[in-house]
């Protein structure tokens, strides 16, 4: 689908770059822009529904500490 929108100079200009630096076309820098920001958009509520039975804090958290490290310590390594 097109479609036109508005946006500040600096943004489409880094968005030029970015996507003549990642080989894409610009459609396609905006759209798979436009994805992720909905995927994440998605994950606000259950961020919220965590908090409010967890807490912000993990010292609020009912889960056993030492529980807590085993099942740190089950999970691969992984690089970052």
């Amino acid at each position: 689908m097109k479609t036109a929108i508005s946006i500040p100079d600096p943004v489409f200009e880094e968005a030029e770059r970015l996507a003549r630096q990642r080989g894409m076309s610009r459609s396609e820098l905006y759209a798979r822009a436009v994805a992720e920001y909905i995927k994440g958009e998605r994950l606000v509520g259950v961020r919220e529904r965590l908090d409010a039975v967890y807490g912000a804090q993990t010292s609020n958290s009912l889960l056993d500490p030492a529980l807590g490290e085993m099942q740190a310590r089950s999970l691969p390594k992984e690089e970052w």
